[in-house]
C-alpha cells in the first residue's frame, strides 16, 4: 500500500506558501529566501545591505537558526526589524513558520523581507516559504564545485552570491569554474562576486535589489 507522506507534507507546505505569498504580494513586499551552507556569510551580507540601503528601503529579516538568536541580534543592531525562528534541530524553515513570524513584524510600508534560512544546501531548497526568489550564497572558502554537487538550489535560485572574495588569494577556489557550473544549471541566474568585508562588488548586488523591488511594485 502506497503511503505518500512526503508528498502530503510538501503539498501542505505549498498551500501555506501560496497564502504567505498572497499576503506579501498584496502589500508589494519583495521577499527573498537566502540559502547557503553554514558560514557562507548570509548574516554579514544582510548587515551590510540593511545598513547601506536603510535610507532607500524599509527592510525586515526572518532569522532561522537551530538554537541561538545570535544572528537576529546582529541584524537588529542595524535598526531593521528582526524576528527569530528557532527550529530546535530542524534543518529548514517552512511556510507555516514564516506565516507565524509575520505576526511579529510590522508589515506596513515594508519594502523588502529577507528570510535567512537555516544553514543547509539540501532541505531548505525543498520547502517554499512564500518567497519571490531564492538567493544562493557560496563563499570562496567552500568548494567551487558546490553547484555541481548540490544542483537543485542553483537550478532554482534567481541569484548566486559568490561571497568573501577578499579571501581568494588564500584559498583554492576557481571563480570561473563555480560560475560555469551554476550557469550550466541555470542560464538565467544572476551572479555577483563580492566581499562584505571590503565592500567590493556590493553595489551590483544593491542594484539587483533595486531592480527586483521595482519589478515587484510594478507587478
Amino acid at each position: 500500500m502506497e503511503i505518500p507522506v512526503v508528498r502530503n507534507v510538501l503539498e501542505a507546505n505549498e498551500k501555506m506558501a501560496a497564502h504567505v505569498r498572497r499576503q506579501l504580494a498584496g502589500r508589494g513586499i519583495l521577499t527573498l529566501n537566502l540559502i547557503s551552507s553554514p558560514g557562507a556569510g548570509k548574516t554579514s551580507l544582510l548587515e551590510r545591505t540593511l545598513k547601506d540601503l536603510a535610507r532607500e528601503f524599509k527592510m525586515a529579516v526572518i532569522e532561522g537558526d537551530l538554537q541561538t538568536d545570535n544572528d537576529a541580534r546582529r541584524v537588529a543592531s542595524t535598526g531593521a526589524q528582526a524576528v527569530q525562528i528557532n527550529t530546535d534541530g530542524g534543518c529548514h524553515l517552512d511556510s507555516n513558520m514564516v506565516l507565524t513570524a509575520l505576526d511579529s513584524l510590522d508589515l506596513d510600508g515594508l519594502d523588502i523581507l529577507f528570510i535567512e534560512n537555516v544553514g543547509n544546501l539540501v532541505c531548505p531548497v525543498e520547502f517554499d516559504c512564500g518567497e519571490d526568489a531564492k538567493v544562493a550564497l557560496l563563499s570562496v572558502a567552500e568548494g567551487d564545485d558546490k553547484p555541481e554537487k548540490y544542483p537543485l538550489l542553483f537550478n532554482l535560485a534567481r541569484a548566486l552570491v559568490l561571497n568573501k572574495t577578499d579571501l581568494l588569494p588564500y584559498v583554492d577556489f576557481d571563480m570561473a569554474r563555480a560560475r560555469a557550473f551554476a550557469s550550466r544549471l541555470n542560464r538565467d541566474i544572476d551572479i555577483f562576486e563580492l566581499s562584505c568585508r571590503n565592500g567590493q562588488g556590493l553595489e551590483a548586488w544593491y542594484d539587483w535589489l533595486r531592480h527586483m523591488h521595482a519589478a515587484k511594485r510594478a507587478a
